[in-house]
């Protein structure tokens, strides 16, 4: 979602290229990390999204004892630490 591709198309000995530019607006927003203490299991339609819970950490990386269920996309265990750009959102359960 912070990531907008770019194409440019082909001249003449060159073949097509595509890069990657990072959108300004997101950079300059704060973020919280958060560590996974608990995988509860697969969601989505096809199962590709995780629900996990995780606990906030504090600026010195303790926890900061505030926890909550979140979902995420890709690969995850225990012990993951995730950079959440919005932090007050919790995921419904599963069912």
């Amino acid at each position: 979602a912070n990531l907008v591709r770019l194409h440019t198309p082909p001249t003449n000995n060159s073949s097509p290229t595509s890069f990657l530019v990072r959108n300004r607006a997101t950079m300059d927003q704060p973020v919280k990390l958060a560590k996974v203490n608990r995988v509860l299991g697969r969601t989505g339609n096809t199962g590709n999204v995780t629900q996990v819970r995780v606990e906030f950490m504090d600026a010195e990386g303790g926890m900061g004892g505030r926890s909550i269920v979140r979902n995420v996309k890709g690969p995850v265990r225990e012990g993951d630490i995730l950079c959440l750009l919005e932090w007050e959102r919790e995921a419904r359960r599963l069912r």
